[in-house]
């Protein structure tokens, strides 16, 4: 879906395919889920290896590409696609779609309004939630740029899908990646 995204609105892209089983790369070095199962008690040289491998040079480039647009004058959406597992720990989780931001920063909770809005119209059915199953202001890629770049010239927005639409099939899948794409164009007008 980060690919089509790209392609469609002419956006860089920045894509890892890095299992979070190895690093999670949506997570702060301090954070206790950085680290998995599998990994968490490696010693400390491979750990330092897999950091300077796959999770620095993602986060550098991330934000080296933000920054070169605020330098040059523009204002950044910057949209971190991830996905979510219908039920966790027993629970289900009653969304589709999760929207997440930090409700402090105006710009991002007019921006997932207004994309909330694009997604009740175009396909009312999908459960579009804010904040959930995540809160937007928790550890993440988002929250280190926020503490980086203005709210001003920085809007970062997490979107998670359900991972039933990957897992139902092609066509489900097919039609969520075309309503994702659809609304975002239209929350971004």
């Amino acid at each position: 879906m980060a690919r089509q995204l790209s392609s469609v609105l002419d956006a860089p892209l920045v894509a890892s395919t890095v299992s979070r089983l190895l690093i999670d790369l949506n997570r702060s070095l301090d954070n206790r889920y950085v680290w998995s199962d599998a990994t968490r008690d490696l010693p400390a040289a491979i750990q330092q290896r897999i950091v300077r491998r796959h999770y620095a040079p993602y986060r550098q480039q991330v934000a080296a590409i933000i920054h070169d647009a605020i330098a040059a004058g523009r204002r950044v959406l910057h949209l971190s696609s991830h996905s979510f597992t219908p039920v966790l720990d027993g629970a289900v989780r009653m969304a589709d779609v999760g929207l997440l931001y930090d409700p402090a920063r105006p710009g991002e909770a007019a921006f997932a309004s207004r994309w909330k809005s694009a997604f009740a119209d175009a396909a009312p059915r999908l459960r579009v939630r804010r904040n959930y199953p995540y809160a937007g202001k928790n550890d993440g890629l988002t929250s280190t740029l926020r503490r980086r770049f203005a709210p001003d010239r920085y809007v970062g927005i997490e979107i998670e899908l359900n991972q039933a639409f990957v897992h139902s099939g092609q066509l489900p899948w097919r039609q969520m990646r075309a309503t994702v794409i659809g609304t975002l164009q239209a929350a971004m007008r």
